[in-house]
């Protein structure tokens, strides 16, 4: 079993943050067999670009650096917050200094593939990090970017979700929803299925991230990163199908029209443009249409959250849904 010792002061410091070279490395892990399986029609469309890679960047060395157990810290650097993006990520890749990134490959690169004389011969060059980061810039480029507003939007979906939580019951009840094993008693956070003894927070707080491509709960314990987990965000089931179909109440369409009673039944939690567009197949321009009628009417409000503008309903909104329910 795996306890968090929380204090007062452990409570106060505690945060949410994105992390797309975490999300990154994830998704290499699934593609190379080791993480979450994907589901067939992501594995079917992005395998034929991530062996292709394979052949043309030093991706194979980037991919020794990974393990069912996570990978050094310099391809995976903590992230700072909700505004992380793939840009912060690189250029702290990228700084590593040579000493470190030597250390954490001769310390992780230790699997068959290590043993490759090509990888081999990256991770032991002096310029292994340069090729590493470019590689992995190429691999985000052509196998997350164009799916990452909207895994963004599910994440920060998930934080307003939370943040909710937390004012209307406390931390406890919102660390006991990030996972059915995860429990707080006695002081502490304790997750039952995961291996680690008790680690205290030492006035540092936890740092929760959400992500798509974590089924349960992973936590990261070791410095430089602060202690950790990761958890399967709110609405990742819902990723892997098809566009939703949302039912409409004939009241209400007959009120607002078909497209924005569409757009208001969604709205059970808050959202972005492009994940709505994502969720009802919609346009984006045309979702911002609807969204600023609605919004002028009454029924939205709308409030940034880290790089997005998230949308929610008014009380007025939600009697409308009810009622026409």
């Amino acid at each position: 079993m795996l306890r968090f010792d929380v204090s007062i002061e452990d409570l106060l410091r505690s945060r949410f943050a994105l992390s797309p070279a975490l999300d990154l490395c994830l998704l290499l892990r699934s593609l190379v067999g080791h993480g979450r399986p994907l589901p067939r029609a992501w594995a079917a469309r992005l395998t034929p670009a991530f062996e292709r890679l394979r052949r043309e960047t030093e991706l194979d060395a980037a991919l020794a650096l990974q393990s069912p157990h996570g990978g050094p810290d310099f391809v995976a650097p903590p992230p700072r917050g909700l505004g992380q993006t793939w840009a912060d990520d690189l250029a702290t890749i990228r700084a590593t200094p040579p000493d470190a990134a030597r250390r954490a490959c001769a310390a992780t690169a230790t699997g068959p593939s290590a043993r490759d004389p090509r990888v081999r011969a990256v991770l032991d060059a002096p310029d292994a990090v340069s090729r590493i980061a470019e590689a992995m810039d190429r691999a985000w480029h052509e196998l997350l970017a164009p799916d990452w507003p909207h895994l963004r939007a599910i994440c920060e979906r998930d934080v307003v979700h939370r943040v909710g939580l937390i004012g209307e019951h406390g931390w406890a009840t919102t660390i006991e929803s990030l996972h059915p094993g995860i429990a707080c008693r006695d002081g502490g956070i304790e997750i039952g299925f995961f291996p680690g003894g008790t680690v205290p927070l030492a006035g540092d707080g936890l740092l929760l991230i959400p992500s798509v491509f974590v089924g349960h709960v992973a936590a990261h314990l070791e410095d430089p990163w602060p202690r950790t987990l990761v958890y399967g965000a709110r609405g990742t089931a819902a990723l892997w199908d098809e566009p939703a179909t949302v039912p409409q109440p004939d009241t209400l369409t007959a009120l607002v029209g078909r497209a924005r009673a569409r757009l208001l039944t969604a709205l059970d939690a808050p959202a972005s443009t492009t994940h709505l567009a994502r969720t009802l197949a919609m346009a984006p321009g045309a979702v911002g249409d609807h969204l600023a009628i609605l919004r002028a009417a009454g029924l939205l409000v709308r409030a940034r959250s880290g790089r997005s503008v998230l949308y929610r309903r008014t009380p007025l909104g939600e009697a409308l849904v009810a009622g026409s329910g």
